[in-house]
């Protein structure tokens, strides 16, 4: 195979875009639901848990984004080259994780609550389908989900933001701090009587979660990262030769000249400056700053126990502090986020699907291009109409969906954490793998994401089977 030049880097305002998008994912779950709920009922003492999580995400995501910039190919691709059923498992685990409509659910749950409307599951299924025009009427896929993400991002985060900041006393700013260091009222780490489902959920959602991690190579693949510089784009279902495209799924190769390095560590460094600004710190804050504002509006009410009736108590506390025109805003953002973060998981779900498909495609007909679009839309529609289905069956009740698809996400990312890390050890040029302090962090987060896996399997499998280990679901 003929050598290509690795591109020169592109400035750091050009490299924005891809973070943008794996942070939304995370807005929905965990920034928006799962953390705030935890913090309405617990307190603050746990921040600790948020902070950690996203902290780990942003190791990992950097392997992932090393692939895919020095190959121009999403990770999949090498992993099939080393696991010929890794296409299998991932089609499958993230059909599953994923195929739950628990994000959905909870914004037309929020939204049924400012219209009126009795039964939200229309308006999930309204929502879904709106979904499903949206990606698929863009020239490209990628062009419209990152220009929808940074809209909703740039409007109604910060408007979110700075409810919190009003809102929140010193005190409560005092405890968040605390809860950085695992001190929280009357407790150290986690609360007595916490679900650890739950929080373990809370943990994998910090960031995005499950196999949505791996999508970043391929969103850096199609922003022209690297050797992605190369690669072809998903087009719009509605462009006239989506029967026809074609994408080449393999990257291209380049010598390993001073150049070529040269150019590499620059794209390195600017990659994880773009990483860390936009993915950890807004994605940290994000966190944080929705835990103060749940914990400062709704800590200790009753009713927070009742799926995400804490979302609607702090949209009827922040209308009696600001009137109902704000209360009625803060809702309708929250709603806007949760489909938004629908909307880039259907669309990352999908692409991964997608892409282990057509692998497996190529290796047993030996074609070098797949109708990756076709594919992709194919699987974009089919989990739309389960999710559908499921809440024409009432199958509708947003928390439990959300936990119980991130549990299963969580096992997915211990899996997949292992393989891709082992996979860089041992394909790429010791000249550009991650340097040892790297490598020892990304061993850390493995064992902690099968320590935690193992545990909560246990809870829901083996419960009371070791008396000497506690049980709380």
């Amino acid at each position: 195979m003929a050598h290509k030049p690795f591109p020169k880097p592109l400035s750091i305002r050009r490299l924005l875009g891809p973070s943008y998008i794996l942070l939304a994912l995370g807005l929905g779950s965990g920034e928006v639901i799962l953390w705030p709920y935890l913090t309405s009922n617990y307190g603050l003492g746990i921040a600790w848990g948020a902070l950690l999580g996203i902290t780990f995400q942003f190791f990992l995501n950097m392997e992932i984004e090393r692939y895919a910039l020095l190959k121009g190919e999403s990770v999949f691709i090498g992993l099939a080259n080393r696991w010929k059923w890794a296409p299998y498992w991932f089609a499958i685990s993230t059909f599953i994780g994923f195929g739950i409509p628990g994000i959905i659910a909870a914004s037309a749950e929020v939204f049924a609550h400012l219209i009126g409307a009795d039964d939200f599951k229309w308006t999930a299924i309204f929502f879904l389908l709106a979904i499903g025009l949206v990606l698929s009427l863009g020239q490209t896929v990628y062009g419209i989900l990152e220009k929808t993400t940074k809209t909703i991002i740039y409007v109604a985060v910060p408007f979110i933001f700075i409810l919190a900041i009003i809102i929140a006393t010193k005190m409560d700013w005092i405890e968040l701090f605390q809860g950085l260091g695992g001190v929280g009222k009357g407790y150290r780490w986690l609360p007595e009587g916490i679900s650890f489902a739950a929080f373990f959920a809370a943990f994998a959602y910090s960031g995005a979660g499950g196999n949505l991690n791996l999508t970043q190579s391929i969103y850096i693949k199609e922003k022209g990262y690297g050797m992605g510089k190369y690669a072809q784009k998903i087009e719009g279902l509605f462009r006239g030769s989506i029967g026809k495209q074609k994408i080449k799924l393999t990257g291209e190769t380049f010598a390993m000249t001073e150049s070529n390095l040269k150019n590499f560590r620059s794209w390195w460094r600017r990659i994880n400056l773009e990483h860390l600004m936009i993915f950890w710190f807004f994605g940290g804050l994000a966190m944080l700053l929705l835990m103060l504002l749940s914990y400062a509006t709704t800590y200790g009410l009753p009713s927070n126990v009742e799926g995400i009736k804490f979302v609607i108590n702090e949209g009827l506390i922040v209308g009696q502090q600001f009137g109902s025109a704000i209360g009625t805003l803060f809702l309708l953002a929250v709603s806007i986020m949760l489909f938004q973060t629908q909307l880039g998981v259907m669309d990352s779900t999908s692409r991964i699907m997608a892409e282990n498909v057509a692998i497996k495609k190529t290796q047993f007909d030996g074609e070098q291009r797949v109708p990756l679009s076709r594919i992709y839309y194919i699987f974009l529609w089919a989990q739309i109409f389960l999710g559908i289905t499921l809440f024409l069956f009432n199958i509708k009740e947003p928390r439990t969906l959300i936990i119980l698809g991130a549990v299963i996400n969580a096992f997915t990312m211990f899996v997949h954490v292992g393989m891709v890390n082992w996979m860089n050890h041992k394909t790429l040029p010791k000249q550009v793998q991650a340097a040892l302090w790297r490598k020892i962090i990304i061993l850390i987060v493995f064992l902690f994401f099968g320590a935690f896996s193992a545990y909560t399997i246990y809870q829901y499998l083996f419960c009371g089977l070791l008396p000497m280990i506690p049980c709380v679901v």
